[in-house]
């Protein structure tokens, strides 16, 4: 798969409490993704932070937190991009969704093994 040098980042911050029918949501809007084909997603679960209500989520052993913050990410087309945004609009219940134009200078998987793998 080949994306554009000419990219968009689309990043989507939640808390990992969130769900979506049953499931994290992180993990649903990732395999939502991978069915859409896009070119890829990662979640970074961060060890801290704040959104709209300014309620701190921590990972410190004296407050912990369960709901720490989560971020996905995934670089495609714009178009690519454009048409994930109404399947996610309907699986967040809070969050932020930014997006930005990004030049992808590399695209690569890891080289096959020696089984061919």
């Amino acid at each position: 798969m080949q994306i554009p040098h000419e990219s968009t980042l689309l990043r989507i911050f939640l808390g990992e409490n969130e769900r979506w029918n049953h499931q994290p949501t992180y993990e649903a809007i990732v395999v939502k993704a991978r069915e859409m084909q896009l070119a890829g997603a990662t979640v970074l679960r961060g060890p801290m932070g704040f959104g709209k209500s300014s309620h701190l989520h921590t990972a410190k052993i004296l407050q912990l937190s369960m709901d720490l913050p989560v971020v996905i990410e995934i670089v495609d087309s714009e178009e690519k991009i454009s048409g994930f945004l109404p399947v996610i609009d309907g699986m967040l219940q809070g969050g932020l969704v930014t997006l930005e134009k990004v030049r992808v200078i590399e695209y690569r998987g890891a080289a096959p093994d020696a089984a061919g793998t």
